[in-house]
């Protein structure tokens, strides 16, 4: 029987077999994939479930999500994905979701960095500094 540390471990080898470049090929996922599973071997499915965390991990590092209050100008979303290819490097793909919530302004998040400009933050750390709630104990700007 395999063990948690055991599993954790062979997770990151098949992992890093999967590696083309830096970059994770679908194709040695696959053929990870049903090899793990066609071996039969005991503790499989927590082993899959590892490559799987670690795979998730990845993808999330690999692709930045733009929320904006408006529509952003294709001029604009090419800029953006300029400045998160300059500090993320090439490879990165963005998600522009518009989201009229943020009031202004835009909130990035690539992985877990999160690059917050947007009004709806701004009036949150402000509601903050003072100190505002409402008479039911609740904020009173939300």
């Amino acid at each position: 029987m395999t063990t948690t540390k055991q599993s954790r471990r062979e997770a990151k080898q098949l992992f890093r077999l999967c590696l083309v470049n830096g970059r994770v090929d679908e194709d040695r996922v696959r053929q990870v994939v049903q090899s793990v599973l066609q071996s039969q071997r005991r503790g499989c499915l927590a082993l899959l479930g590892y490559f799987q965390r670690l795979l998730r991990l990845d993808h999330a590092q690999h692709t930045a999500e733009i929320q904006s209050a408006v529509p952003l100008p294709p001029g604009l979303r090419a800029q953006v994905q300029a400045g998160l290819e300059g500090v993320y490097g090439p490879g990165i793909s963005a998600l522009f979701v518009h989201n009229p919530a943020l009031i202004g302004g835009m909130r990035i998040r690539v992985g877990s960095d999160v690059y917050d400009g947007s009004v709806r933050s701004g009036l949150a750390a402000l509601e903050k500094s003072f100190g505002i709630t409402g008479t039911n104990g609740r904020n009173a700007l939300t």
